[in-house]
């Protein structure tokens, strides 16, 4: 663990400025998914990382890696991270929406965010009516808690219906919760980020920044392989034009997601790059 903590010492020299709402319009945050091999083997290292990074909103809070809840909340509080979205799923939303609700007040969180709608097959129109019926009756509990719902589509829901897509039915029938975009599962799906946030705007309220690697084939089932994953910008779902059109929505929350075995090397990296679009120096 030694060597993996001066590694990570050394991939973030250069971000001597930490990041934060003081600097960002919006502000950056990481998906702690992206270091769930990280947290497996040591759960302290990790969220120190994300400290050293100069990242202080994460999504997660789901799994707590054998820890209590408690004491994974007050690891987060001694480095300054704070769970501005808790992981849920479409069970629990369904099921114990109030539970959802508290998780969420727990850690102070915003918003309450699921990943995937079970279905056998194909992805269908009757799955998207039932989901849309849970997302409506969770989201009008757990708003009258103060906490925002949110559904991250996953790239399966792009099959045609009447005039667009599964999605496009979603975006124009759920009215008590909202969506999370994950730019490289729409990309992944053969369709263009920036026309989802053009055609629905305030529809989305935050976005997990992913890239993807030129030349990976498309799929329709909400499945890739996760060493796709490349730095912010070197890809080809056009961080740029997404950032730049989110900003204009003014879309706060912008977490970066890495599946990828390079995880530890490729944040820091996607970090800066996220930096340079601000116009923020980088000093080397």
């Amino acid at each position: 663990m030694k060597k993996l903590k001066l590694a990570l010492q050394a991939s973030v020299i250069l971000l001597t400025t930490s990041i934060s709402s003081t600097l960002f319009a919006h502000e950056i945050g990481l998906q702690l998914y992206s270091l769930r091999h990280q947290m497996e083997k040591d759960l302290p290292a990790a969220i120190a990382a994300v400290e050293e990074w100069g990242l202080h909103s994460v999504e997660g809070g789901g799994n707590l890696y054998g820890h209590s809840l408690s004491d994974f909340k007050a690891l987060l509080d001694r480095h300054h991270v704070q769970v501005v979205s808790a992981d849920t799923s479409y069970e629990e939303v369904r099921d114990n929406p109030i539970a959802v609700a508290y998780k969420a007040k727990f850690y102070g969180a915003r918003f309450a965010t699921f990943y995937w709608i079970p279905h056998e097959g194909v992805f269908s129109i009757e799955d998207a009516k039932a989901a849309v019926d849970v997302l409506n009756k969770a989201g009008k509990i757990l708003a009258a808690n103060g906490v925002t719902l949110q559904y991250h589509p996953h790239g399966y829901e792009f099959f045609p219906y009447e005039d667009g897509t599964i999605l496009d039915y979603m975006l124009n029938n759920v009215e008590h919760a909202t969506f999370q975009m994950d730019v490289f599962w729409i990309k992944q799906g053969g369709q263009d980020p920036v026309d989802f946030l053009t055609r629905y705007p305030g529809k989305f309220t935050s976005l997990h920044l992913k890239d993807r690697k030129h030349g990976s084939p498309d799929s329709s089932d909400g499945r890739a392989d996760v060493e796709v994953n490349v730095v912010l910008g070197t890809g080809d779902v056009g961080i740029d034009k997404v950032v730049e059109v989110a900003k204009q929505q003014g879309i706060r929350y912008f977490f970066i997601e890495d599946e990828s075995s390079r995880v530890m090397l490729q944040v820091p990296e996607s970090i800066r790059y996220l930096m340079k679009l601000n116009g923020q120096t980088v000093n080397h």
